[in-house]
């Protein structure tokens, strides 16, 4: 009788453990997304003008998703990935403005892993904090059309960024497009939905490449059940074809943007909270009329 009551305690002890770890994963403290508006400034020089200041001010910004350098294989003479396109800064960065560093890499760079990256790439980005006065920075962003092909080389090298970025006191976060919505989430803090470039560029005469509600419908099924915290990313940019000689131009109506973050919104709560508007240029400032900004970065 001692001995199946000692098995009865123990059975009971590790039952009451397993619950008990269960509950603190369960309630582990996830990333809380606030009420912010953002933009992406996705240029290969700082400079802003006074009306992008003007506007910077309007809406309230506060963070600014700055593209820092990308990220490239050339396939000439190495396979190995070196950065293309750094940004200069000719403008010293407003102290009300916190840059989060974003870095574009192309996918045919995860195709295999490349030892030591991670490392180069976080100290390239702390390095230019420091050579450009940038201060405050409190995290960055990889930005990648990872694939099935990709994904798992992908993971695998946002889990060393992460570790990098922490001795540094950075979070990271990373951008999520609509078809990746399906695949397990990546490691990072939280994600940027990407909503935008959702259509088939040679579909162009039956839906709008950039955006349209009728390509985003599909993937709001996703939403509800995806477990990294999400921000969301809207367009506001023009897009140029040449066609034979013919430029064909792409721009978003407002009340399609506004139909899109409605559906999105109504499957994902959060989603109303931290909004980026990509990306910040005079040209796409005049695109809209203020009543469209209002309502976009109304949460």
């Amino acid at each position: 009788m001692a001995y199946n009551s000692c098995i009865f305690k123990f059975f009971n002890f590790y039952i009451s453990l397993i619950v008990l770890c269960v509950i603190t994963f369960s309630c582990s403290p996830q990333l809380q997304m606030d009420d912010e508006n953002a933009v992406y400034y996705w240029r290969t020089e700082w400079r802003l003008d006074s009306l992008e200041c003007d506007w910077v001010a309007q809406y309230d910004i506060r963070k600014v998703y700055c593209r820092y350098f990308d990220v490239v294989i050339d396939g000439a003479d190495t396979n190995e990935p070196h950065p293309n396109a750094t940004i200069t800064f000719a403008d010293t960065v407003p102290t009300s403005l916190e840059i989060i560093p974003t870095v574009y890499i192309t996918e045919a760079c995860m195709h295999q892993p490349h030892e030591g990256m991670a490392e180069r790439l976080v100290k390239r980005i702390v390095q230019m904090n420091e050579t450009n006065d940038i201060f405050g920075v409190k995290e960055i962003q990889i930005d990648c059309d990872y694939t099935l092909r990709s994904r798992q080389t992908y993971y695998d090298f946002l889990e060393e960024v992460r570790q990098e970025a922490a001795r540094h006191k950075l979070r990271l976060s990373t951008t999520i497009r609509l078809h990746q919505l399906s695949m397990p989430a990546p490691p990072a803090d939280y994600g940027v939905l990407m909503i935008y470039n959702t259509g088939d560029p040679q579909q162009f005469m039956e839906r709008n490449p950039i955006l349209d509600l009728r390509d985003v419908q599909p993937y709001l099924r996703y939403l509800d059940d995806y477990p990294l915290p999400l921000a969301a990313a809207y367009p506001v940019y023009q897009w140029v074809r040449t066609i034979s000689g013919v430029h064909i131009s792409h721009e978003v109506e407002a009340d399609e943007i506004l139909q899109v973050k409605s559906a999105v919104e109504h499957e994902r709560n959060d989603l109303r909270h931290t909004i980026l508007l990509y990306h910040l240029d005079a040209d796409n400032i005049q695109r809209y009329e203020n009543k469209t900004f209002d309502a976009i970065y109304r949460h």
